[in-house]
């Protein structure tokens, strides 16, 4: 009888025994157990690559997302740089050939920032193209991550980006080199940008190296050099832009925090060079930081680019709208470039011709009173229409941002 319940009992358990590992390998089926280096950005990207919803990346270093990769990121995604490679920046470059799908939503943005939430913490984000620039050569090499640059596909395409805020960028890689928030170099018109925020950058927000791609719902929101900067033969348009500089008061000295609210070139070393800097802008609002020291200028048009804009609304500076050299004053005299609806509470200043007369064009007033609530909503009746282009929304009013229509809530930052 002992040797029969010795069987039984040791067939139990033997029978609990597999039970149990079976148990266990059915709980490691379910888990979600992945590799953690998953979670990082690093190195070079030459295949796709998923950031799933509502998880959180880490950024080491420059990721290259070289020709052939694809880096998609879904809506809720937070990338942190994360400065653990001492000496060596954190950014994102988009080569030629490479293609970003960032694609969040008003209620789940994506978020890329830095584990130090300070400005000039890590290098943003970088898109080279291969539409035309107005380099010699029709080529050249970004200024960050040293790649190719510029081309002859104006259609080209680099992907989307939407609904995405970059945070607390700017980092200095020499004396002579920031990063911006976002910059497109050489980037198509087949590149979608639109609603992108950057927030608290050391130096420009938005920068455009030539290239054809367009720009919507854009905020640059306490850039502390340029909000909005073009230079080597931009030729995009854009609408629905908001820039809101520091409003801390100035110093002593009547010097406050960021410089222009648009700088605008066409290339600094040969203002002639073709094809010519010539964005169409519209809807734009412009908040400076009341500078009244070295950082007066608003919108600053110089070194041969020409330009469109209508339907702004700019204040806080005491040069709201400054243009300079021969070949830029020539592009308002020959009819290249217009301002038209563009108020400000100022005056146009002109830097070395007596009088372009731009306060005098359909629907510019100076001198106005502008209001607006939670820093820069609010819009004033009278624009141009230019929706017989189907980028450009229908808005005839000048503002960015109408009070009852705030695009921007949700998922920026104040």
């Amino acid at each position: 009888m002992n040797k029969y319940f010795k069987r039984i009992s040791y067939a139990l358990i033997m029978t609990s025994m597999l039970n149990v590992f079976a148990a266990c390998d059915d709980d490691n089926e379910s888990d979600d157990i992945t590799d953690p280096q998953e979670f990082m950005l690093k190195g070079e990207l030459t295949s796709e690559k998923i950031l799933k919803s509502g998880k959180t990346y880490e950024l080491i270093g420059g990721y290259q997302v070289k020709a052939g990769g694809d880096l998609i990121i879904e809506p809720g995604v937070t990338i942190n740089a994360t400065r653990s490679i001492d000496g060596q920046p954190d950014y994102i470059i988009i080569e030629q050939g490479g293609k970003i799908h960032a694609e969040g939503t008003k209620e789940k943005p994506i978020v890329m920032t830095s584990t130090r939430q300070q400005s000039g913490s890590w290098g943003g984000v970088h898109i080279c193209g291969n539409a035309p620039i107005n380099l010699s050569g029709g080529t050249g090499k970004s200024e960050i991550g040293d790649a190719t640059f510029g081309g002859a596909n104006p259609t080209d395409n680099s992907g989307i980006m939407r609904y995405v805020r970059l945070e607390y960028t700017g980092f200095a890689f020499s004396e002579t080199k920031e990063s911006n928030g976002l910059t497109m170099y050489g980037v198509g018109s087949g590149t979608n940008i639109e609603y992108v925020q950057v927030y608290k950058g050391s130096d420009d927000g938005f920068e455009w190296f030539g290239g054809t791609v367009n720009g919507k719902y854009l905020v640059s929101t306490h850039s502390e050099d340029d909000s909005f900067d073009w230079t080597d033969g931009w030729v995009g348009k854009g609408q629905f832009w908001v820039a809101i500089q520091d409003q801390t008061a100035p110093g002593e000295d009547g010097t406050a925090n960021g410089d222009c609210l648009i700088e605008a070139d066409n290339r600094e070393d040969n203002f002639g060079n073709t094809p010519q800097s010539c964005p169409t802008l519209a809807n734009l609002t412009l908040v400076g930081n009341n500078d009244s020291n070295k950082q007066k200028r608003g919108i600053r048009l110089r070194a041969g680019t020409a330009v469109n804009i209508y339907n702004t609304l700019v204040v806080g500076k005491p040069s709201p709208v400054t243009v300079a050299t021969a070949e830029t004053e020539q592009s308002f005299l020959n009819g290249t470039s217009s301002i038209e609806y563009l108020w400000t509470n100022k005056t146009f200043s002109y830097e070395s011709i007596s009088d372009l007369a731009l306060d005098s064009k359909t629907g510019n007033g100076i001198n106005q009173t502008i209001n607006f609530s939670s820093g820069y909503l609010g819009t004033v009746e009278g624009g141009k229409d230019l929706s017989a282009d189907k980028f450009f929304t229908k808005a005839e009013y000048k503002g960015a941002v109408p009070a009852n229509n705030d695009w921007t809530a949700g998922w920026t930052r104040k």
